[in-house]
């Protein structure tokens, strides 16, 4: 009896110390958010008090006003959402095409062919600015949203974490639908697409996050107000030589984690079921 207490008390201190740091890693995760939203909610004279209110004192929503008064934010959402769900679902199909290729099929010099791609995981992006701004400016596409939409088609990493997952999929199903008469293509999109949307959701995700905050990319294609994204578009809040209402900027900030959110909201169900039944579909 006394060895079970003891072995109950140490999973139970175990447990609180699991809880603890839980807690401290959510707390570390939330405050900045809370002070975000809380600073929103201020009055210009009173967002950068310090010690910093995590609490807002008042709940103006003047600053949010502000935001749709000052500039044209929904031409910014618009600009945002063209460029991210674009982007996103023209990755996952070229992804998961070139993924399929590399874990399914067999042909002269695939491995050699993969290792590139892989070698292009260590290129920094920032050493592609040049060239691709070039490329952008030799086709046209300055200050065009393609300009944005068209270098994220390609991601390496895609191709590389949705071909490991391809490659955990027993070939027997292949086999099964090619006896059934499936051609490739029909195999690919009725058995090894299903099968892979866990994989699919991580990288929607993935990419959409990265493409909605995006800052570098449409700061150097992009050069005029009716084209910008939400990230570059909310530097117009600052005003001239930075004189604007940074509270108004927070504000915009905060509106701008809705659609992400959204997403997310909306991902995670599709993610939870396609790893519950994506191997018996």
């Amino acid at each position: 009896m006394e060895q079970n207490s003891v072995v109950r008390f140490s999973q139970g201190v175990r447990k609180a110390i699991i809880v603890v740091l839980l807690a401290v890693f959510c707390a570390f995760m939330l405050i900045p958010l809370l002070w975000m939203v809380s600073t929103s909610l201020r009055s210009p004279l009173e967002a950068f008090t310090l010690p910093p209110a995590i609490i807002p004192t008042t709940f103006d929503l003047a600053n949010y006003r502000e935001v749709f008064n000052k500039v044209d934010f929904f031409a910014f959402i618009k600009n945002s959402l063209i460029v991210s769900v674009s982007a996103t679902a023209l990755q996952l199909l070229a992804s998961s095409m070139a993924a399929f290729a590399f874990s399914r099929l067999r042909f002269p010099g695939r491995n050699v062919v993969f290792m590139m791609f892989l070698a292009a995981l260590m290129i920094p992006g920032q050493v592609l600015s040049i060239p691709r701004f070039i490329i952008m400016s030799k086709a046209g596409l300055i200050n065009n949203l393609l300009a944005l939409i068209l270098p994220a088609i390609f991601s390496a990493m895609s191709i590389f974490l949705l071909r490991q997952f391809m490659l955990t999929i027993p070939r027997s199903y292949d086999e099964a639908a090619y006896m059934d008469g499936a051609t490739r293509v029909q195999c690919y999109g009725r058995i090894i697409v299903p099968m892979t949307k866990p994989a699919m959701m991580v990288m929607a995700m993935q990419t959409f996050v990265a493409t909605w905050n995006d800052f570098y990319g449409p700061l150097i294609y992009i050069n005029s107000v009716e084209k910008m994204t939400l990230p570059l578009g909310l530097t117009q809040l600052n005003g001239v030589l930075g004189t604007g209402n940074k509270a108004a900027v927070i504000a915009g900030v905060v509106l701008s984690l809705i659609p992400p959110l959204l997403f997310y909201c909306f991902g995670q169900r599709y993610l939870i079921e396609g790893i519950s039944i994506g191997g018996l579909k």
